[in-house]
Formats: structure tokens, sequence, C-alpha cells
């Protein structure tokens, strides 16, 4: 419709100050963005809105002639769901250009009521399925921003350390489902390369429940690291792991298990030729007789 795409061009500037004006009221978070930033983001879209209407007309918001209007508008909302604003802020930068259009509009064609209902009804359409483009463009990035996060927390939540010179440790707490026992398998392998470790413990003392999915990853976890060269010893199987995983029927005769993570720590000193011995000449409390020598 190349009456609305004139319109808009005419009135342009008009359109663009009672917009910002608008949401300044309501939308506008001067907290997270500008007023420069908002005033080039509403220029820049607003020329590409014309541009499309002039185009491809105001119901094919799909068309080629629309194609600047829709990358200018999936960065914003892309930009803004990084920044912090909530899916309604999105909606309503679009949504709270219907007034200064309708205003425009009315004053272009206040003495054509047929005209003027058209050019309303292809607005409100035109908005309404930039709105859905925005908010689509939103909720993808704000999806891709939380499986980032929740990767970086299953990182975090499964470090792999260095005990002693051979040997490491995985603490691992809270349940373990597929996605995270890959995290796990990555981390512990690249570690077992990266310091050439030949044992590894594994410390189930925080997690919750042991059923036979969480043994199954386990078991993966085990024989990938023997596939490296690395022994695993699980830890931490407390009294009520071990029954349930009798009553499960789970097949663990072929791994080491221990109760306690420093009984872990002890075999695994001893299988790699290591002995750790108290120095019988230590002073049972070594500050006190510091304090002592020194008031003598």
């Amino acid at each position: 419709m190349i009456m609305l795409a004139d319109i808009i061009s005419r009135n342009e500037d008009s359109i663009r100050v009672e917009w910002i004006r608008d949401m300044v009221k309501s939308v506008r978070r001067s907290d997270l963005i500008s007023k420069t930033e908002l005033d080039e983001q509403c220029r820049t879209l607003l020329s590409a809105v014309a541009a499309g209407v002039r185009t491809s007309g105001p119901h094919e918001v799909s068309g080629g002639g629309w194609d600047n209007a829709r990358e200018l508008l999936q960065d914003i909302s892309a930009s803004r769901a990084r920044q912090g604003f909530s899916p309604t802020d999105v909606s309503l930068f679009i949504l709270s250009l219907k007034k200064p259009l309708f205003t425009a509009l009315r004053k272009d064609l206040s003495g054509e009521q047929e005209e003027l209902f058209d050019a309303v009804l292809s607005t409100t359409e035109m908005l309404e399925r930039l709105a859905l483009i925005s908010s689509e463009a939103f909720m993808a990035t704000r999806e891709e921003l939380i499986l980032r996060q929740q990767q970086e927390l299953l990182e975090l939540s499964t470090p792999v350390v260095k005990l002693w010179d051979g040997i490491l440790a995985l603490p691992i707490i809270g349940t373990l489902d597929s996605a995270r026992t890959q995290v796990v398998m990555e981390n512990l392998l690249q570690t077992v390369v990266a310091t050439n470790s030949k044992y590894a413990i594994i410390d189930i003392t925080g997690v919750p429940t042991v059923d036979t999915l969480v043994a199954q990853h386990l078991l993966k976890t085990i024989t990938a690291a023997r596939l490296m060269g690395a022994e695993c010893i699980i830890s931490g199987v407390r009294p009520q792991i071990a029954q349930t995983i009798v009553h499960l029927g789970i097949n663990l005769e072929e791994v080491v298990t221990k109760a306690k993570l420093s009984d872990a720590l002890a075999l695994a000193l001893d299988r790699s030729g290591r002995v750790v011995v108290r120095k019988s000449s230590a002073p049972a409390n070594p500050i006190s007789n510091f304090f002592s020598r020194k008031e003598g």
C-alpha cells in the first residue's frame, strides 16, 4: 500500500518523537538502554518499515521487501534479550507504534473515512505480525542464553581435582542425566590426558539416589576413562545406595568402590606405590610450642 508508505515517510519525524515519548512513559528502561540508542533503533526501524510497506505491502511482512526490517527487528530483540528486557517490554516496543501511526493516518486521511478504516486495519495487522517476529527472536535468544548458562553451570558443578600426582578426584553433586554425564566424561578424560593420571576417584557422596540409569552413566564414564588408561574408583557409597544397587541388580563387580573418599585416596596411593606416614618427631601443637619458645 503505497499510500501508507507515503504517510509514514512524510510524518516519520513526528511519528518517531511520539513513539519514543510513549515508550519513555511505559516501556523504556533507562537503566538498560540510553535515549540515543533507542532513538537510533526507532529511526532505522521506522525507515525500514516504510520501505517494506512500499515494496511488499503491509500484509506480506515475510516478503523480500521486508528483509531489512525483519533483520533489524530480530537484532534489536536479540540485543534486548541479552540486556535483560522482559518479553512484555520487547512486544510493546512494536505495539506502542500503533498510536503514533494512527495519529498520522487520521491527520492525512481525515476526510476519507473508507481509506482511513482500511489503513488502520492494515497497520494493525502489520504491527501484530512484526510483534510476533520480535517475540520469536527474543525467545530464541533467551533460550540460547539459558542453554549456555546451563552448560556453564554443568561445567562448574563437575570439577576435576588433582589430589596427588597421577590421582584425580571427580566429586559429583546432584543427579546424573545424559547431558551431565557427557560433560562429566569430557572433563574427566581431558584432565586424565592433560595430567597423565592413572587413577580417578569418582565421589558420589552428593548424589541423592542411584538408580539403573545413574549406574549406567557411571559405568560409561568408567569405561571411557579405562580406555584412556586410567583406573576408576567410586567413593561415597552409603548404606542406602549399596542396598539400592543390590536390590536393582546393578552389576558393579568390576568396579572398585569405597565408602569414603579418604579410603579411595588411600587405595589409589597404595596402588601407585606410595605410602603416607605420620612424622613421629612432629610436635603435637607446633603453635603453642612456638609461643613457649618465644616467652622463654
